[in-house]
């Protein structure tokens, strides 16, 4: 298959807006702790939607999974099980910081070591320095880190001009200090999720080799690699319930609903924010099988970047940064120029490759 960048481009930017709005119809639920809706979001995210798409779109399935080395199989949900430990302080993130600021600084981390790990322990990145394509994609790769900074200047700033009252107006547990340090933790466990992904490499030549497409040849890979995921969130939300002893949560009418409807409709808030999370995975993979093999590690900046980029709008649509002084707005605007330029960078620096592969 012939790589087309501009497309792979694209679906990352579809993955990019359904990680930015998967937390929304989380707003929607009421009388549910984190831990409930979390958990209800996370089986339908990380079990439910792998397994189904992967079926549907997956020629034998079990066939691809059972051919996978046993060793293949262990990397791949041992790092899922690492991300997941991001994953579990990403949604902390978002109830200190807010979406646009929660999402920039605990993907900024995670574009970094998602970018230029994995091409460093396959001893790569040298040749990276040698082609021109490589130079271009790595200051892209630059341009996001840059953005990300100024993204996270715009919190402080918003931080600064704002009193705590308006602050919580718009984030009710806003907490620069404490969501810095969970969206630190939180960026570098999630590059995990890439890690995971490159060590699952041997399951995409096994699916196309027994009939996938190669648009859709990591999706087996999703399936192990989420089910890690799921281990350390599941652990994690029933160790808070037995903490807070809402176990009852699951079967009980939210104290602000006066109708077993009120319940249900938690239930598909909750089940719709996973299935959304579920999307980002699943357009990843369809943009990074447009990247081409060997400059397929850019796909996490284009990712990380989309995400940002929606988020930050997300925020804006959401008065998250009401408010703010002039300064503030033109270090958010700055973001999203920034960001939205790194990906035209990266997505250059790919077809520059595609076109030397061509003529040679």
């Amino acid at each position: 298959m012939t790589p087309n960048p501009i497309l792979g481009v694209f679906f990352h930017w579809l993955g990019g807006l359904a990680s930015a709005s998967f937390y929304v119809p989380f707003r929607k639920v009421g009388g549910w702790s984190w831990e409930t809706y979390w958990l209800v979001g996370g089986v339908v995210s990380w079990i439910v939607a792998p397994w189904l798409i992967a079926s549907a779109l997956t020629p034998h399935l079990g066939l691809v999974l059972t051919a996978t080395p046993v060793a293949t199989l262990g990397w791949v949900f041992l790092f899922g099980i690492l991300w997941g430990f991001g994953g579990l302080t990403f949604g902390l993130t978002m109830r200190y910081l807010g979406l646009g600021l929660g999402m920039a600084v605990a993907l900024g981390y995670t574009a970094v070591f998602g970018t230029l790990v994995p091409p460093l322990v396959r001893g790569e990145f040298g040749g990276l320095l040698t082609q021109r394509s490589g130079q271009i994609i790595l200051v892209g790769v630059a341009v996001c880190a840059l953005g990300i900074v100024i993204a996270g200047a715009a919190g402080v700033s918003k931080e600064r001009e704002l009193t705590v009252e308006q602050q919580q107006a718009g984030i009710p547990e806003f907490n620069l200090k404490r969501g810095l340090a969970v969206a630190t933790f939180s960026g570098i466990m999630s590059a995990c999720f890439a890690f995971g992904l490159a060590a699952g490499d041997p399951m995409k030549t096994l699916a196309v080799a027994h009939g996938s497409a190669p648009m859709w040849q990591g999706l087996p890979v999703l399936i192990v690699l989420l089910a890690g995921g799921f281990v350390t969130n599941a652990v994690w939300c029933v160790a808070m319930h037995r903490r807070h002893r809402n176990f009852g949560e699951y079967l009980q009418i939210p104290p602000d609903g006066s109708s077993q409807e009120k319940l249900s409709w938690n239930y598909i808030f909750s089940a719709l924010a996973g299935f959304i999370w579920y999307l980002q995975f699943f357009f990843y993979t369809m943009g990074e099988s447009q990247m081409g093999k060997r400059y397929g590690f850019s796909s996490w900046t284009l990712h990380m970047a989309s995400i940002i980029v929606f988020s930050t709008l997300w925020g804006i649509a959401l008065r998250e940064w009401r408010g703010v002084g002039f300064r503030t707005k033109v270090l958010v605007a700055l973001t999203l120029m920034v960001l939205v330029g790194s990906t035209l960078i990266v997505g250059y620096g790919n077809l520059l490759a595609v076109g030397m592969r061509t003529s040679n």
